[in-house]
């Protein structure tokens, strides 16, 4: 049982929840697993059974970028305004039926994408970057590996050239300063960078999306193109490729790294799933369960409702504690512990229900070969010093992984 705290944690933005988010998680679904957060003015939700059940709630909507823009005093030409403007399209953003076409049409290009065929491709990326880290005596592996390995998967899946690989890192970087709901950040200017680079990336895209229309081909925008009669818009095209880089991109990166830290903290265990192939995935499973890349999820109340006593009023919003779900000790025995034997996929780290991520198997893919490859090439990989997470409230994201090995016994490429 956790102790009783001497006040509960209030603000997802302290140093103290950032440094340590699982522990204020642990506090809250032990404490007052539905609590209103007077920092937040949400109500954060922290049990198992809770969040599974909020994915399934109507009364929860995920439409939740348009009662921002409505709300605000801002002018409509206002840097933030224009960027929620863009993001409200998005389809993780909306509620059927928009949702259902939208996702339809997208998992349509997943589909024919066969993610799991393009494991031999992620592999020979991982390796290249691997090589590349090794011969230049690379010490941060979110900036050799993790960082650069999903913008490179995500531009050649929408067909971009391979030469635009730091443009789309950029166009993420900057979104994530507004997406992910970063605290702490003196620049003044962090939405209007932001804008200049959405605004970039839209007129890339859309260039991309009329090159598409004219020549398609084998990728995935080239997929999601449809038919006439219920193909997607330009706007929905845009929407969508600014969408799979966003999430594609920023979600794995966090995934590798924060697998790597968990996995290498114990020798013993990082020996073992070297040693035995068979172990990486439900070690990356256990990863993404215990040090899952995002730790909130955000609703918008649309209906009164009951939870655990409390009454969630329309207007309200509802936090979704993943990471404090992810440990419930009523779900999972030991919860705190790496267990390679445990039940499969039964966390949350990627949602669940219509709004969970239409990406995750590329994700799982993109983690499992990074993680397997590091550790079987890098003997006796083990990072040097604490996490420094940044200030989000939704997203587990390391700025830097400083790392050490064995670089005596780098291992080849199998």
């Amino acid at each position: 049982m956790t102790p009783e705290p001497s006040a509960l944690p209030d603000d997802l933005l302290a140093p103290d929840a950032v440094r340590d988010p699982d522990a204020a998680a642990a506090v809250l679904r032990a404490h007052d697993p539905v609590h209103w957060s007077a920092a937040h003015r949400a109500w954060l939700v922290s049990r198992y059974d809770d969040v599974v059940a909020a994915f399934r709630n109507p009364a929860l909507s995920s439409d939740r970028v348009r009662p921002v823009m409505s709300s605000s005093d801002a002018p409509s030409d206002d840097p933030t305004q224009r960027i929620l403007g863009l993001m409200s399209e998005w389809m993780v953003v909306t509620d059927p039926p928009a949702h259902t076409r939208l996702r339809r049409l997208a998992g349509a290009a997943f589909r024919q994408q066969q993610i799991a065929a393009m494991e031999d491709r992620i592999q020979a990326l991982v390796d290249e970057l691997v090589d590349a880290f090794v011969a230049d005596g690379g010490a941060d592996l979110v900036a050799g590996v993790a960082y650069p390995l999903p913008a490179t998967v995500i531009a050649e899946m929408l067909g971009a050239p391979a030469a635009d690989r730091d443009r789309f890192r950029a166009w993420s970087d900057e979104l994530a300063l507004v997406a992910f709901g970063a605290g702490g950040d003196a620049r003044a200017d962090r939405h209007e960078r932001a804008l200049r680079g959405l605004e970039e990336m839209v007129g890339y895209f859309r260039q991309l999306v009329a090159l598409r229309r004219r020549e398609p081909g084998d990728d995935m925008l080239s997929a999601m193109l449809g038919d006439d009669q219920d193909g997607l818009s330009d706007d929905e095209l845009v929407g969508m490729c600014a969408l799979l880089l966003f999430a594609g991109h920023e979600t794995t990166t966090n995934a590798i790294a924060n697998a790597i830290r968990l996995l290498t903290a114990d020798p013993a265990l990082r020996d073992r799933v070297r040693d035995d192939p068979a172990l990486v995935n439900p070690a990356v499973e256990e990863a993404l369960r215990l040090v899952g890349p995002i730790k909130v999820l955000v609703r918008w109340v649309v209906e009164d409702h009951e939870l655990r006593g409390r009454t969630i009023r329309r207007g309200e919003r509802v936090y979704l504690l993943l990471n404090g779900a992810n440990r419930d000790p009523e779900r999972f025995p030991r919860p705190d512990a790496v267990d390679l034997a445990r039940e499969r996929a039964t966390h949350v780290a990627f949602g669940r229900g219509i709004h969970a991520c239409i990406g995750a198997q590329l994700a799982r893919i993109e983690t499992r070969i990074a993680v397997g490859t590091l550790l079987r090439r890098l003997p006796g990989l083990r990072v040097a010093g604490e996490p420094a997470y940044l200030p989000t409230i939704a997203s587990r994201a390391q700025e830097s992984l400083p790392v050490v090995h064995d670089g005596s016994a780098v291992g080849s490429r199998p």
